[in-house]
């Protein structure tokens, strides 16, 4: 192995691993230096079409950051769930039958060669390659399983930051939690901490950092500012809940925003759109006050059929249609168009056959 390994590790979803990395694949890309990101394993069904297959949507715009070509091999296992106790598993980028009716303990232990040796040939091919983590390294139920944090970063002997967010409050406990968890040999991997999200005056983090440091022996490297604009996509099916628009509105934008909504990342853009209000729609009285000049989208599905049933269940059929009724645009994308037509018809048995809204 040639390459260096830097590996952004996180206490949390949602604490901003995802966006480090792609800043630090940025950054490295930018020295003029040869650089890939990587993630073992993803669970979203967020993705991005690339040679081969499909990968992870963090994953491709972390290796547009790093001036590298998007491939599966940078994200050797995705899993794209389709109900709470089953995914659809995507390995090197190709559906894998097999390995989706596996159980998860069985299914990791099979795919860590592949995952390995993925990971293997990035680090020979290049001079930096950014590794993302998923969740926390310190899920102890699933230290036997996990594949892709510690022993993701024991077999590159990588550099790790441990990044937490420090805008949800208790940052400090996270960190020292998560770092008190691993063993000696990975604690030993843990070079620096980053407080992420930070609004205020950096000067009352004090004495909190150094007291850190006297608890661990590790610094905390890097406090980075709350950025609600950087424009890239959410990952792992973590979204802002928060309608947001940039400046006056004069639009709003309603998603439905259904349990297995997929490639729901593609709308993030629209909230830097001037004018524009994105709202996330769960219920019908979140579109009482649309007019007629407002959209609604019912985005892809990765379970047509029960997403629609969810969707009747919350009345919201009625609702979409008195929009539609009145003049309004409701677009359909992918598996939400099909819940536009009049019925749904599954040849292959995959969700089941049944009506659809009829608009």
């Amino acid at each position: 192995m040639t390459a260096k390994a830097v590996m952004v590790l996180g206490t949390t979803s949602g604490a901003g691993k995802s966006w480090l990395t792609t800043a630090l694949c940025r950054y490295y890309a930018r020295q003029g230096l040869k650089v890939a990101p990587y993630k073992a394993q993803n669970m979203s069904n967020n993705a991005r079409v690339v040679a081969g297959g499909e990968v992870g949507s963090a994953q491709y715009f972390q290796a547009l950051a790093a001036r590298a070509t998007p491939v599966g091999r940078l994200n050797p296992l995705l899993l794209k769930p389709e109900k709470d106790t089953q995914s659809q598993v995507v390995l090197l980028g190709q559906v894998h039958a097999e390995l989706s009716k596996m159980a998860w303990r069985g299914r990791s232990a099979s795919v860590w060669p592949v995952v390995a040796q993925a990971l293997d040939e990035l680090l020979l091919e290049n001079d930096v390659v950014v590794i993302e983590g998923a969740g926390s390294p310190a899920e102890i139920n699933l230290k036997d399983s996990d594949i892709v944090n510690m022993r993701v970063a024991l077999h590159a002997n990588a550099t790790c930051l441990l990044v937490t967010d420090i805008d949800r409050g208790g940052a400090f406990a996270h960190l020292y939690g998560t770092w008190a968890m691993l063993e000696v040999a990975e604690q030993k991997l843990i070079k620096g901490f980053v407080l992420n999200k930070f609004r205020g005056d950096a000067s009352l983090l004090a004495p909190g950092p150094q007291m850190l440091q006297d608890l661990t022996g590790v610094p905390t490297v890097a406090t980075l500012p709350m950025w609600w604009q950087h424009g890239l996509p959410e990952e792992d099916g973590v979204f802002d809940d928060r309608s947001r628009s940039s400046g006056a509105v004069t639009q709003t934008i309603a998603v439905i925003a259904y349990p297995r909504i997929s490639n729901l990342d593609e709308f993030q853009p629209l909230k830097n759109v001037p004018g524009v209000r994105l709202l996330w729609v769960r219920s019908p009285s979140e579109l009482a006050g649309l007019s007629v000049s407002d959209w609604i989208i019912l985005p892809g599905s990765k379970a047509t059929s029960s997403d629609l049933a969810w969707l009747r269940a919350q009345g919201l059929d009625q609702a979409i249609a008195d929009h539609a009724g009145r003049g309004g645009v409701v677009l359909g994308i992918c598996g939400g168009l099909q819940m536009l037509g009049e019925a749904l018809i599954d040849p292959h048995g995959i969700d089941g056959n049944g009506p659809g809204l009829g608009l």
